[in-house]
């Protein structure tokens, strides 16, 4: 096998990041757009030490799971890699590799878990999206995800997996923004004016909140255009601009300024009102992460005598609803801004047994000298560090949650804190937050077996 081949292979297994496996003479192929049970003719693009790259020429016999994609550019967009698996069957893969994976890495057997938690839709989930904005080569304005592997735009008018509702608003900001003459960043020269348009809907409350992200706050007309926005849009809430001059992939600036209408729009999670502003971290399948909450307030079953600490807390999206049902819950979180609206969404609900603290995690949870009942974990992909399992340890909460995007780096940190058996592995819930992709959700439950 060379690079250029053609190879009959049997796709047998997907990897993490949503690949078809197959294998030609020993030889594991990596090959996207295929199905568990596809049997494919492929291309061998690249050759790497362990394994190889190649591209569908041609499905010899499809799988039974596999279905036509219900977008148009599923085969060009790097948004969503999922579109030709059956849905169900794309549940059943996430829970399998949790599983499998918390085997593997962490060493766990006879894991105690139920059938995958999903949205109420497969399709139109998403409350938020975030769009880079560019150029054709006739200069007409587009916005869309980019193709995979590039940042070449892939131009959209609607996206099957965002909230039906904010299709007509990305199909026409382009035409005003094409009409005000307003200039598009480019990552090459670093000049240009509009960086991207983010959009964000409450699924319940269905307001939307329209944000440019720019480096010129300056932007001619934006007031005028702002308020035709709100006009025409009977859902818009708020438009403002986020400042982010920077030579850097990082999407949000520091500043956002609120040009017309609110600097947030309102959002109902489990039976509380939050302010969700442009920048704020939200799980984007609402639906998804209220029946995960569900799954966490069961298995605790509060009493209303503990003492709850929520690392990595965010806005306050559990800490809040699990206080209700507690003695005292405590926030912590790295970013500044978040436990403003930590505290804002606290005040708003009425909610006054929480308190919470601005600061890493990592720095926060050694100094804690008090003793709390549950610890709630939700870190980023990267998981958690090692003073932080360290801290957890010396602390001894009886019970510890850990909300996990990443199954290897949650199967990682579970190992750690159980490899001296001071703590036992419970209960596992997978949640297919991402439908369409091969990204998924899941918690773990921890019990102190000795202090």
């Amino acid at each position: 096998m060379q690079q250029g081949s053609l190879v009959d292979i049997e796709i047998t297994d997907l990897n993490h990041t949503g690949e078809g496996v197959g294998r030609f003479d020993g030889q594991v192929i990596f090959v996207p757009d295929t199905v568990i049970g596809d049997h494919i003719s492929a291309r061998i693009l690249h050759l790497k030490r362990h394994h190889a790259e190649g591209k569908i020429q041609k499905i010899i016999k499809a799988s039974p799971y596999r279905i036509r994609p219900r977008c148009i550019v599923a085969d060009k967009c790097g948004g969503c890699q999922w579109h030709q698996i059956d849905d169900h069957y794309q549940s059943q893969i996430k829970h399998y590799q949790v599983i499998e994976t918390l085997k593997r890495i962490g060493g766990f057997s006879d894991i105690e878990t139920s059938s995958i938690l999903t949205g109420t839709s497969s399709l139109g989930y998403r409350n938020k999206a975030t769009y880079p904005l560019g150029q054709s080569t006739n200069g007409n304005i587009q916005t869309g995800y980019y193709r995979r592997q590039s940042h070449q735009i892939v131009n959209l008018n609607q996206c099957p997996v965002q909230d039906p509702d904010l299709n007509p608003l990305l199909a026409e900001i382009k035409q005003d923004i094409q009409a005000r003459g307003w200039t598009i960043y480019n990552e090459t020269t670093h000049q240009g004016q509009l960086r991207h348009l983010a959009l964000r809907i409450g699924r319940k409350t269905r307001e939307i909140l329209l944000t440019l992200i720019t480096t010129d706050t300056q932007l001619s007309g934006i007031e005028e255009q702002a308020d035709i926005w709100l006009q025409r849009y009977s859902n818009l809430v708020g438009v403002t601009l986020n400042y982010n001059p920077k030579k850097t992939n990082v999407i949000f600036g520091d500043k956002t300024h609120t040009i017309a209408g609110l600097p947030y729009l309102r959002e109902n999670f489990a039976g509380l009102t939050y302010h969700l502003r442009p920048d704020t971290f939200f799980q984007v399948n609402t639906e998804a992460a209220e029946a995960l909450l569900g799954v966490i307030l069961e298995k605790l079953a509060l009493n209303g005598s503990e003492r709850i600490l929520d690392a990595y807390c965010g806005i306050g999206t559990f800490t809040l609803p699990l206080a209700q049902h507690a003695k005292e819950a405590v926030g912590i979180e790295m970013q500044k801004s978040a436990i403003e609206q930590a505290k804002e969404n606290a005040k708003l609900n009425g909610i006054d047994n929480v308190s919470f603290f601005a600061g890493t995690v990592e720095t926060i949870l050694p100094q804690i000298q008090e003793q709390f009942d549950i610890v709630i974990l939700d870190p980023p992909r990267k998981g958690c560090d090692h003073t932080v399992l360290d801290a957890l340890l010396s602390l001894q909460p009886s019970r510890i949650v850990y909300v996990s995007c990443q199954a290897a780096t949650l199967a990682r940190d579970l190992k750690y804190l159980c490899q001296e058996g001071k703590y036992q592995l419970t209960f596992v819930q997978p949640a297919d937050f991402f439908p369409q992709t091969p990204h998924v959700e899941c918690v773990a439950f921890l019990s102190l077996v000795y202090a």
